[in-house]
């Protein structure tokens, strides 16, 4: 049986993003789809994106930092993902999953950060 999420979070960050770009690509073109489009790409696109600048990172400051702003573009994304979906509420199924991949991407970067930074429980979670 294969495993519903992928492990490999630099994988799992792009497919979120390429999903998130898919989604843009079918919505209607107007001026308010056209605004929440490119910030919901960009700021999917940036979880990755940082995610692999924190793999090559300079060291344990820059680590958790660029750690900290993926997850930042993460919940960013998720803020995108509801206007995209307030302002068109037919894809109201469709939005739940990869919503639900935004705040599990989320929720999987907060425990790394707090791994990192020694914590015994992960704060901001929500």
């Amino acid at each position: 049986m294969e495993n519903k999420h992928k492990f490999d979070l630099e994988e799992r960050t792009t497919e979120f993003a390429k999903r998130v770009v898919r989604l843009c690509t079918s919505l209607s073109k107007n001026s308010i789809n056209n605004r929440l489009s490119g910030q919901a790409v960009g700021s999917a696109g940036s979880v990755g994106a940082n995610y692999r600048e924190a793999n090559d990172s300079l060291g344990k400051k820059d680590l958790i930092m660029r750690m900290k702003i993926s997850r930042k573009e993460a919940k960013e994304a998720m803020h995108w993902l509801d206007l995209i979906e307030e302002a068109n509420p037919e894809l109201k199924s469709r939005m739940q999953e990869i919503k639900q991949e935004s705040l599990e991407l989320k929720n999987i970067l907060s425990a790394i950060i707090s791994k990192i930074e020694g914590k015994a429980t992960i704060t901001n979670v929500k």
